[in-house]
């Protein structure tokens, strides 16, 4: 497995893939199944006190990937495999543990992409069921069967009520907030809502003080020291934090998967329970079109097939449509470069988001391609398929394994000392060498 240079500073210049690094090659009987899964448990802050967690969950969650490629399922069944697994922890922010919204609820966004057909399925603000991917997956599949009664074209993006209540009335079972709510995602939005408060207080002493601005200069010659300090204790309240970690950093932690299958399908997903005491019915990028997840087949033998998920602050994703841009920028010749350029051009210092000074994301990408020998014999198929993973928050937690691999191996890509969350970023990634020889 190549493991790539680091870039620590966005604007640094960063040596390109090359050979110099081992490449895991998976040659396999004929017949052999094949594939490969890379998945995250999110973009943001992941503490040393639950790394072993992180990377667990982002095991299993590969393990059941594979699981399905082995059992001759294509990319499709392999990334929902993926992402059930990541909804069900409760160290994610997805599905069981999502965070709560401003009037104590769980409303998730999810969405799957298929390389082949280009289908998409997505929800959004779904309350009441434990895997939200299995709706967005639904839906796409529904959309494959063509036109409703009368003519009408199915849907393939519900929100609220109406997406739960379609997931119910197509067998997906129901499942109350309180059977997806965590000890530590309650124990999170009572603190939240407790800062929230405090942060009000703050505010409505701080108007006050500005509209009697007057007095209060004339009152402080004739004040303590005391009563000097108690006046003046405006300090604001700090961010809230999505995870509640010991640090500033706020845990953005969407989930995510991208599988390619022995037949060179590519597939995407991404689920997310969105920002802390958000608004009721926020919708984040987990479910917009080209901006959680994007996945698409090479239409011709010079180009790649690619997968793309992403994680992070929602509406920088939404704005900038990252998760295709990425997809769009993989198609010339060094995938490494082209992230880099990706990640600094169309997200960092992006025109939509002009105005913001952190910008906070973070993405997977598989790309592979036929082999050349494989390109000119129907005796031998062999996929060369490269991996990355970028982010600009201070981490990022991956998983990655083939159908070969005995086991899963998993990663917290960390900005280094000193660089800034949000105006820096790393990448990190490898190649993979899938190969079915002829009998």
């Amino acid at each position: 497995m190549e493991k790539l240079e680091n870039s620590t500073d966005c604007k640094e210049t960063v040596s390109p893939l090359n050979n110099s690094g081992s490449v895991l090659n998976s040659t396999a009987p004929r017949h052999e199944a094949m594939g490969f899964v890379l998945v995250h448990a999110g973009a943001g802050y992941h503490s040393e006190s639950k790394a072993k967690e992180y990377k667990h969950v982002c095991k299993r969650a590969c393990q059941r990937a594979v699981d399905r490629l082995r059992a001759g399922g294509l990319a499709l069944e392999a990334v929902t495999a993926a992402l059930i697994e990541l909804e069900d922890s409760p160290f994610t922010n997805a599905g069981t543990g999502s965070n709560l919204n401003l009037s104590g609820e769980i409303e998730c966004d999810a969405s799957i992409m298929d390389g082949k057909s280009l289908n998409y399925g997505a929800v959004g603000a779904l309350s009441g069921i434990k895997n939200p991917v299995l709706v967005a997956r639904r839906l796409l599949s529904e959309t494959q069967k063509g036109k409703l009664s009368a003519g009408r074209i199915p849907p393939c993006f519900l929100v609220g009520k109406g997406a739960e209540q379609w997931a119910i009335s197509h067998g997906i079972p129901a499942c109350p907030t309180e059977k997806m709510t965590t000890k530590f995602s309650l124990s999170g939005y009572k603190r939240n809502k407790r800062k929230m408060e405090l942060a009000e207080q703050v505010e409505t002493k701080r108007r006050r003080h500005s509209c009697g601005h007057l007095l209060v200069t004339d009152l402080k010659s004739m004040s303590s020291p005391e009563q000097e300090n108690d006046l003046g204790c405006l300090e604001p309240v700090g961010d809230i934090m999505v995870e509640g970690e010991e640090n500033n950093s706020a845990c953005l932690d969407t989930v995510g998967a991208v599988v390619v299958d022995r037949e060179g399908n590519v597939a995407a997903a991404v689920s997310s329970g969105g920002l802390a005491m958000k608004h009721p019915g926020r919708v984040g990028q987990a479910a917009h079109y080209g901006c959680g997840c994007w996945a698409e087949n090479a239409r011709d033998v010079s180009l790649y097939s690619t997968a793309v998920s992403t994680s992070g602050s929602g509406e920088h994703l939404i704005r900038t449509m990252l998760a295709r841009e990425c997809s769009t920028s993989m198609q010339t010749e060094n995938a490494h470069q082209a992230l880099l350029e990706a990640m600094q051009n169309k997200f960092i210092s992006s025109p939509f988001l002009a105005g913001e000074d952190c910008v906070l994301g973070g993405v997977i990408v598989l790309r592979c391609c036929t082999c050349g020998e494989a390109q000119r014999s129907e005796d031998i198929q062999a996929l060369l398929v490269e991996f990355l993973w970028s982010h600009t928050t201070e981490s990022m937690c991956v998983g990655y394994m083939s159908a070969q691999d005995s086991k899963p191996r998993t990663h917290i890509s960390r900005l280094p000392p000193g660089a800034v969350a949000g105006q820096s970023l790393a990448i990190e990634g490898g190649v993979c060498r899938l190969g079915t020889a002829s009998d």
